[in-house]
């Protein structure tokens, strides 16, 4: 069988692991506020109504991908291609292009941020093999002007941090129901694990400060994790509703 990612791959190892995913989900919370095209996440009215079961799906919707074979991973994303353009139909108007591209470009950062926060620096091949995944999702959902390799991928990245993020109406109400969805505590939790991942841009526009106290226990948290407690410490930070979701992100078909 032909996987569309292949295993032993630095993707699956990011993508089969809760610790990395709820990483770059808080970093993903932080993006889908600021992005200038959050108001067709708005459209449909999901967003608002259940911003961390959107964001969820969207998140697990990726990780499926990378674990499918080739065949399932090119039809779910012509799927979704299907169900953009069907909203697309009923607005009357068109998604940018580089709306979509905002989202592959913040799988291919935060895929990498949140796997070297928490494990190690990777390598430039392996950056490499992370963004040939997302650039292949990419071209299943037929985009245009995409960099061609992670090199090319830096400075445009840059670029659509500075031209495609700005802080809204829809930025205030987003982080509004965030704090509603997840309680104060949890929500807490989400702005510091965003202080560790989000790039500068991001950071400057939340009014981030610089200090996040998940720093000094982060240490702690992997000796946690070696010991099997970090599970009662996952108990206690997620949300009831999401808790089996979490636990089956993690994957042994590495």
């Amino acid at each position: 069988m032909e996987w569309f990612v292949k295993k032993g791959s630095i993707v699956r190892r990011i993508w089969g692991n809760s610790d990395t995913i709820l990483l770059i989900f808080g970093g993903a919370a932080a993006v889908f506020a600021l992005n200038k095209a959050v108001d067709w996440l708005y459209f449909t009215g999901r967003l608002p109504a259940d911003p961390i079961g959107r964001l969820f799906s969207t998140v697990t919707y990726a990780r499926y991908i990378v674990f499918a074979p080739k065949e399932g991973a090119e039809a779910s994303i012509n799927k979704m291609r299907m169900i953009h353009s069907a909203v697309e139909s009923n607005r009357g108007a068109q998604i940018p292009d580089w709306a979509y591209r905002d989202v592959l470009f913040m799988l291919i950062h935060y895929s990498i941020s949140s796997f070297e926060l928490l494990y190690r620096k990777l390598n430039d091949d392996e950056k490499e093999e992370v963004f040939n995944v997302f650039y292949r999702v990419g071209i299943g959902m037929g985009l245009k002007e995409l960099p061609a390799s992670y090199k090319e991928w830096l400075p445009v990245y840059e670029q659509h941090l500075q031209k495609d993020l700005q802080k809204s109406e829809y930025t205030v109400d987003l982080f509004k129901q965030y704090k509603k969805h997840l309680g104060a505590s949890r929500y807490k939790v989400l702005i510091e694990a965003q202080k560790l991942v989000v790039p500068k841009r991001v950071h400057d526009l939340l009014a981030l400060d610089n200090f996040s106290w998940i720093t000094p226990a982060l240490p702690l948290y992997k000796i946690s994790r070696f010991m099997k407690l970090d599970g009662l410490i996952k108990l206690i930070l997620l949300p009831r509703k999401y808790r089996q979701q979490i636990a089956d992100l993690n994957s042994n078909d590495l």
